[in-house]
């Protein structure tokens, strides 16, 4: 048989979808399972995004250029001026969703064994582009206790070699939910600065900041406009995942010539979501307000319910709709496993996705889980109580076996 590639073997699967399988036997066998696992909104996308999709009146679906439809940048540099974010419509350059923004940035800014140093928990699939660029992700660890704020900047520094070509962040962050200060702004900038690194930026969570201070862009960070390559997408904003349209945004013009092979190489992104996305943008306040307050209250519902349950913690996340939450397990993954397999209550079980994928860093978040707060909040009180029963359970039935070994 042929060999298959080292890069598909070392590519790691992933925390959010690998338990998937079992979630699908457990509903066959006619259990509820709530899914606690996945960024998947419940909420309803904005009326003009259905409104464009019904009213598309076009002889020919054609390829769009590779940069995207110019009435849709010219729509997203609106958009960002609303926050501040001065850029041009030559700027952005329109990709298949989020994911593809970055691993384009990947590929067109790091050679293979070049480094980015990346605060961990961090969405998983960043490890999957990098290794999809042959770049490896250098891991900085946050901590639950402290809330998983930014390591200290001294930290970083030490970790900065030859190979080190930029800093990766998420903010308001995927998973833990935390939202980076201005000050800690600062000291990545002042790194990115003084070492003339790329900083990869995704803000695809900007509209969901809890905190009464400003909401701070990578391109709100004076003196490294050339450095900075930020990183969009409607999916989550707009509750609209399915249409698969994000955006790459950098002023360096070289970079931007890069990224456009790679756009040119996959031809355009997807006609029809770029359709939609562009009437999505001019949803109304009331519209972006009514979500923006749902996912708070949820948030607060959520967090709450967990750190009643004995031996769980939770910090309250500041940003996006996910939060990380230690249980009084010692190995969460199968903790996970087994309520997918094993587990039910009332005819429920509940969906949660391992920490211990958000990590490079060998042994942590093991007994962590990322929750995603994209249920209503009837059901998430009844994730909740689901969530309680199967910890009972499963801790008595391992001190059972504990015994039976002692014994």
């Amino acid at each position: 048989m042929a060999q298959l590639s080292k890069r598909g073997f070392e590519m790691p699967a992933s925390p959010i979808r690998r338990l998937a399988p079992l979630a699908n036997d457990a509903v066959r066998r006619g259990i509820k399972v709530y899914r606690l696992n996945i960024g998947q909104p419940d909420l309803p996308t904005p009326p003009q995004a259905f409104e464009a999709l019904r009213n598309i009146d076009r002889d020919v679906l054609e390829y769009s250029p590779s940069d995207g439809l110019p009435s849709l940048r010219a729509k997203l540099k609106e958009y960002y001026h609303r926050f501040n974010i001065d850029v041009d419509v030559d700027d952005i350059i329109v990709t298949s969703g989020g994911s593809e923004a970055v691993l384009f940035a990947f590929m067109a800014c790091l050679d293979p064994g070049d480094e980015i140093i990346v605060p961990e928990p961090a969405y998983a699939n960043y490890m999957a582009f990098a290794i999809s660029s042959g770049a490896k992700i250098v891991s900085i660890p946050s901590s639950i206790d402290k809330g998983f704020a930014l390591p200290p900047i001294e930290e970083f520094e030490k970790l900065i070699t030859p190979r080190t070509k930029g800093i990766l962040i998420c903010n308001p962050n995927n998973p833990t939910g935390y939202l980076y200060t201005i000050k800690e702004m600062m000291q990545i900038r002042d790194l990115v600065k003084k070492y003339d690194l790329f900083l990869f930026s995704d803000e695809v969570y900007r509209e969901f900041c809890y905190t009464g201070a400003p909401y701070v862009s990578a391109f709100h960070l004076p003196g490294i406009e050339e450095n900075v390559v930020l990183i969009d997408s409607v999916s989550k904003r707009y509750n609209e995942c399915g249409i698969r349209i994000g955006a790459l945004i950098t002023k360096n013009k070289e970079l931007r010539a890069n990224v456009m092979k790679f756009c040119q190489a996959r031809l355009s992104p997807p006609l029809i979501g770029q359709i939609i996305a562009e009437a999505s943008v001019d949803a109304d306040r009331e519209y972006m307000l009514e979500v923006y307050n749902e996912y708070v209250a949820r948030r607060n519902f959520l967090v709450d319910g967990i750190n009643k349950i004995p031996g769980c913690y939770s910090p309250i996340p500041m940003g996006a709709f996910y939060t990380v939450a230690s249980l009084p397990v010692e190995d969460a993954d199968e903790f996970c496993e087994w309520c997918l397999k094993e587990f039910s209550y009332d005819g429920a079980t509940v969906f949660m996705a391992p920490a211990s994928g958000f990590y490079t860093t060998p042994g942590k978040g093991k007994n962590e889980v990322r929750l995603a707060y994209v249920l209503n909040r009837e059901e998430l009180g009844k994730a909740l109580v689901v969530l309680s029963k199967a910890l009972e359970t499963y801790n008595a039935k391992r001190s059972l076996e504990i015994d039976r070994n002692k014994a």
